[in-house]
Protein backbone atom coordinates (compact mmCIF):
# COMPACT_ATOMS: atom_id res chain seq x y z
CA UNK A 1 0.00 0.00 0.00
CA UNK A 2 2.31 2.51 0.76
CA UNK A 3 4.50 1.79 -2.34
CA UNK A 4 1.39 2.45 -4.42
CA UNK A 5 0.73 5.88 -2.29
CA UNK A 6 4.11 6.88 -3.45
CA UNK A 7 3.90 5.89 -6.60
CA UNK A 8 0.76 7.55 -6.75
CA UNK A 9 2.26 11.12 -5.17
CA UNK A 10 5.21 11.50 -7.69
CA UNK A 11 2.70 10.97 -10.74
CA UNK A 12 0.76 13.93 -8.65
CA UNK A 13 4.04 15.96 -8.82
CA UNK A 14 5.20 15.28 -12.31
CA UNK A 15 2.15 16.21 -13.58
CA UNK A 16 1.85 19.72 -11.81
CA UNK A 17 2.77 22.60 -14.20
CA UNK A 18 6.18 23.61 -13.91
CA UNK A 19 7.16 26.54 -12.49
CA UNK A 20 8.38 29.46 -15.00
CA UNK A 21 11.07 30.76 -12.54
CA UNK A 22 12.34 27.08 -12.20
CA UNK A 23 12.55 26.52 -15.71
CA UNK A 24 14.16 29.63 -16.94
CA UNK A 25 17.26 28.40 -13.66
CA UNK A 26 17.59 25.17 -15.97
CA UNK A 27 17.69 26.53 -19.60
CA UNK A 28 20.16 29.45 -18.35
CA UNK A 29 22.30 27.26 -16.02
CA UNK A 30 22.01 24.04 -17.90
CA UNK A 31 22.63 24.84 -21.53
CA UNK A 32 22.24 21.24 -22.15
CA UNK A 33 18.61 20.95 -21.19
CA UNK A 34 18.05 23.02 -24.54
CA UNK A 35 19.78 20.22 -26.23
CA UNK A 36 17.22 17.59 -25.27
CA UNK A 37 14.74 16.51 -27.07
CA UNK A 38 11.49 17.64 -26.51
CA UNK A 39 10.56 14.57 -24.67
CA UNK A 40 13.02 14.30 -22.80
CA UNK A 41 12.95 17.87 -21.54
CA UNK A 42 9.48 17.00 -20.11
CA UNK A 43 10.58 14.02 -18.62
CA UNK A 44 13.33 15.43 -16.87
CA UNK A 45 11.36 18.65 -15.22
CA UNK A 46 8.67 15.88 -13.66
CA UNK A 47 11.68 14.12 -12.00
CA UNK A 48 12.95 17.66 -10.52
CA UNK A 49 9.85 17.83 -9.33
CA UNK A 50 9.99 15.32 -7.99
CA UNK A 51 13.49 15.12 -6.64
CA UNK A 52 13.24 18.84 -5.11
CA UNK A 53 10.06 17.49 -2.88
CA UNK A 54 11.25 14.38 -1.52
CA UNK A 55 14.82 15.58 -0.89
CA UNK A 56 15.87 17.94 2.08
CA UNK A 57 18.39 20.75 0.85
CA UNK A 58 20.65 22.75 3.38
CA UNK A 59 22.92 25.69 3.14
CA UNK A 60 26.37 25.19 5.52
CA UNK A 61 29.36 28.16 6.06
CA UNK A 62 26.34 30.84 5.50
CA UNK A 63 25.48 29.70 2.30
CA UNK A 64 21.83 30.92 1.54
CA UNK A 65 19.96 28.37 -0.10
CA UNK A 66 17.79 29.80 -3.15
CA UNK A 67 15.54 28.06 -5.91
CA UNK A 68 18.85 28.51 -8.66
CA UNK A 69 20.87 25.90 -5.97
CA UNK A 70 17.60 23.56 -5.59
CA UNK A 71 16.97 23.82 -8.97
CA UNK A 72 20.28 23.68 -11.06
CA UNK A 73 22.09 20.53 -8.26
CA UNK A 74 18.24 18.52 -9.05
CA UNK A 75 18.14 18.94 -13.18
CA UNK A 76 21.75 17.71 -12.73
CA UNK A 77 20.41 14.88 -10.78
CA UNK A 78 17.83 14.12 -12.82
CA UNK A 79 19.85 13.58 -15.95
CA UNK A 80 20.84 10.10 -14.72
CA UNK A 81 17.31 8.68 -14.22
CA UNK A 82 16.00 9.85 -17.52
CA UNK A 83 14.43 6.62 -19.72
CA UNK A 84 14.36 4.21 -16.13
CA UNK A 85 12.70 3.40 -13.62
CA UNK A 86 13.62 5.03 -10.38
CA UNK A 87 13.50 5.37 -6.94
CA UNK A 88 14.85 8.95 -6.87
CA UNK A 89 17.83 7.66 -4.77
CA UNK A 90 16.21 6.47 -2.10
CA UNK A 91 19.61 6.03 0.16
CA UNK A 92 20.02 9.95 -0.16
CA UNK A 93 17.47 11.79 2.30
CA UNK A 94 19.38 15.44 2.38
CA UNK A 95 22.10 17.65 0.04
CA UNK A 96 24.70 19.80 2.06
CA UNK A 97 25.64 22.61 0.37
CA UNK A 98 28.76 24.92 1.09
CA UNK A 99 29.47 27.88 -0.96
CA UNK A 100 32.94 26.79 -2.64
CA UNK A 101 35.40 23.95 -1.61
CA UNK A 102 35.54 22.80 2.56
CA UNK A 103 37.25 20.51 4.37
CA UNK A 104 36.68 17.48 5.57
CA UNK A 105 37.71 16.17 9.02
CA UNK A 106 37.81 12.68 9.44
CA UNK A 107 40.02 9.68 10.54
CA UNK A 108 42.31 7.67 7.99
CA UNK A 109 43.54 4.34 8.37
CA UNK A 110 47.32 3.98 7.02
CA UNK A 111 48.46 0.52 8.28
CA UNK A 112 48.59 -2.31 11.04
CA UNK A 113 47.19 0.04 14.16
CA UNK A 114 47.97 3.40 12.92
CA UNK A 115 45.28 6.03 12.11
CA UNK A 116 45.64 9.81 10.64
CA UNK A 117 43.23 12.06 11.92
CA UNK A 118 43.09 15.22 9.73
CA UNK A 119 41.07 17.61 7.45
CA UNK A 120 41.19 16.80 3.82
CA UNK A 121 40.32 19.94 1.02
CA UNK A 122 36.71 18.45 -0.82
CA UNK A 123 34.58 19.57 -3.47
CA UNK A 124 32.13 16.62 -2.93
CA UNK A 125 31.41 13.79 -0.62
CA UNK A 126 28.71 10.87 -0.11
CA UNK A 127 28.66 7.70 1.32
CA UNK A 128 26.05 4.94 1.62
CA UNK A 129 25.88 4.77 5.85
CA UNK A 130 25.72 9.03 5.54
CA UNK A 131 22.19 9.43 3.78
CA UNK A 132 23.94 12.71 2.73
CA UNK A 133 25.42 14.42 -0.20
CA UNK A 134 27.69 17.09 0.14
CA UNK A 135 28.57 19.84 -2.71
CA UNK A 136 30.67 23.27 -3.25
CA UNK A 137 28.07 25.04 -5.09
CA UNK A 138 30.39 26.94 -7.26
CA UNK A 139 31.96 24.12 -8.80
CA UNK A 140 28.47 22.20 -9.25
CA UNK A 141 27.03 25.41 -11.06
CA UNK A 142 30.31 25.66 -13.01
CA UNK A 143 29.76 21.66 -13.50
CA UNK A 144 26.54 22.49 -15.45
CA UNK A 145 27.48 25.75 -17.41
CA UNK A 146 30.21 23.69 -19.02
CA UNK A 147 28.85 20.21 -20.08
CA UNK A 148 31.59 18.61 -22.37
CA UNK A 149 34.71 19.18 -20.46
CA UNK A 150 34.34 15.89 -18.54
CA UNK A 151 33.87 17.11 -15.35
CA UNK A 152 30.93 17.32 -13.46
CA UNK A 153 30.50 16.99 -9.92
CA UNK A 154 26.71 16.58 -9.26
CA UNK A 155 27.09 13.81 -11.73
CA UNK A 156 30.03 12.20 -10.38
CA UNK A 157 28.32 12.06 -6.54
CA UNK A 158 25.20 11.19 -7.81
CA UNK A 159 26.86 8.30 -9.75
CA UNK A 160 27.91 7.11 -6.19
CA UNK A 161 24.22 7.25 -5.47
CA UNK A 162 23.50 4.62 -8.08
CA UNK A 163 26.28 2.18 -6.73
CA UNK A 164 24.47 1.84 -3.81
CA UNK A 165 21.44 0.72 -4.80
CA UNK A 166 22.55 -2.57 -4.61
CA UNK A 167 23.34 -1.75 -1.12
CA UNK A 168 26.73 -2.16 -2.04
CA UNK A 169 29.94 -0.17 -2.74
CA UNK A 170 31.46 -1.39 -5.60
CA UNK A 171 31.06 0.42 -8.86
CA UNK A 172 28.10 -1.35 -9.89
CA UNK A 173 24.78 0.20 -9.48
CA UNK A 174 21.63 -2.32 -9.74
CA UNK A 175 21.50 -4.33 -12.61
CA UNK A 176 18.85 -6.74 -13.41
CA UNK A 177 20.36 -10.22 -13.72
CA UNK A 178 22.84 -12.02 -13.32
CA UNK A 179 24.27 -12.14 -16.79
CA UNK A 180 24.55 -8.51 -16.79
CA UNK A 181 26.13 -8.36 -13.04
CA UNK A 182 28.77 -11.07 -15.21
CA UNK A 183 28.76 -8.48 -18.05
CA UNK A 184 29.67 -5.69 -16.29
CA UNK A 185 32.26 -6.90 -13.98
CA UNK A 186 34.34 -8.18 -17.07
CA UNK A 187 34.10 -5.02 -18.81
CA UNK A 188 34.83 -3.22 -16.19
CA UNK A 189 37.84 -4.86 -14.90
CA UNK A 190 39.26 -4.67 -18.05
CA UNK A 191 39.21 -0.93 -18.33
CA UNK A 192 39.59 -0.19 -14.90
CA UNK A 193 43.15 -2.06 -14.68
CA UNK A 194 43.83 -0.10 -17.65
CA UNK A 195 43.30 3.08 -16.33
CA UNK A 196 45.32 1.79 -13.74
CA UNK A 197 48.42 1.46 -15.80
CA UNK A 198 47.36 4.41 -17.73
CA UNK A 199 47.71 6.58 -14.55
CA UNK A 200 51.36 4.70 -14.14
CA UNK A 201 52.60 5.95 -17.30
CA UNK A 202 51.07 9.19 -17.54
CA UNK A 203 49.43 7.90 -21.13
CA UNK A 204 46.58 10.77 -22.47
CA UNK A 205 43.39 9.23 -21.89
CA UNK A 206 39.89 10.04 -21.96
CA UNK A 207 38.81 9.27 -18.61
CA UNK A 208 40.19 11.68 -15.25
CA UNK A 209 42.95 9.07 -13.71
CA UNK A 210 41.12 9.77 -10.43
CA UNK A 211 38.37 6.99 -11.42
CA UNK A 212 41.91 4.75 -10.76
CA UNK A 213 41.23 5.15 -7.34
CA UNK A 214 38.92 2.17 -6.54
CA UNK A 215 36.03 0.90 -8.55
CA UNK A 216 33.56 3.49 -6.89
CA UNK A 217 35.36 6.29 -8.31
CA UNK A 218 35.64 4.23 -11.52
CA UNK A 219 32.05 4.05 -12.29
CA UNK A 220 31.17 7.80 -11.00
CA UNK A 221 34.08 8.93 -13.62
CA UNK A 222 33.51 7.30 -16.12
CA UNK A 223 29.79 8.28 -15.58
CA UNK A 224 31.10 11.71 -16.16
CA UNK A 225 33.03 11.01 -19.50
CA UNK A 226 29.68 9.41 -20.93
CA UNK A 227 27.48 12.29 -20.43
CA UNK A 228 29.90 14.96 -20.96
CA UNK A 229 32.23 13.62 -23.52
CA UNK A 230 30.09 10.74 -24.57
CA UNK A 231 31.68 10.82 -28.87
CA UNK A 232 35.44 10.23 -27.46
CA UNK A 233 34.41 7.62 -25.23
CA UNK A 234 32.83 5.47 -27.59
CA UNK A 235 35.91 6.03 -29.86
CA UNK A 236 38.45 5.09 -27.59
CA UNK A 237 36.30 2.30 -25.09
CA UNK A 238 33.51 1.17 -27.03
CA UNK A 239 32.55 -1.65 -24.93
CA UNK A 240 32.82 0.64 -21.91
CA UNK A 241 30.87 3.15 -23.21
CA UNK A 242 28.04 0.04 -24.50
CA UNK A 243 28.02 -0.55 -20.96
CA UNK A 244 26.71 2.44 -19.85
CA UNK A 245 24.45 3.00 -22.54
CA UNK A 246 22.41 -0.19 -21.42
CA UNK A 247 22.13 0.81 -17.69
CA UNK A 248 21.38 4.61 -18.71
CA UNK A 249 19.02 3.58 -21.60
CA UNK A 250 20.89 6.80 -23.26
CA UNK A 251 22.51 7.91 -25.66
CA UNK A 252 24.14 11.23 -24.73
CA UNK A 253 25.96 11.65 -28.48
CA UNK A 254 22.69 12.67 -29.71
CA UNK A 255 22.28 15.88 -27.55
CA UNK A 256 25.90 16.33 -26.26
CA UNK A 257 28.16 19.75 -26.51
CA UNK A 258 30.83 17.82 -27.57
CA UNK A 259 32.90 18.69 -30.68
CA UNK A 260 32.63 16.29 -33.40
CA UNK A 261 36.35 16.43 -33.93
CA UNK A 262 37.17 15.14 -30.44
CA UNK A 263 39.39 12.63 -30.31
Amino acid sequence: MFRFLKQRRRQRLRAQPFPPAWRSIITGNLPIFRRLPPEDQAELLGHVQVFLAEKHFEGCSGLELTDEIRVTIAAQACLLLLHRATDYYPELASILVYPSGYTSYEARHLDGNIWDEGGEPRLGQTARWLGSLVLAWDDAKRGAAHPSDGRNLVLHEFAHQLDYEDFKTDGAPALATRAEYLTWARVMSREFAALQSAGGTGTSTVLDTYGATNPAEFFAVVTEAFFERPRALRGRHPELCAQLARFFRQDPSRYSAEATTTP
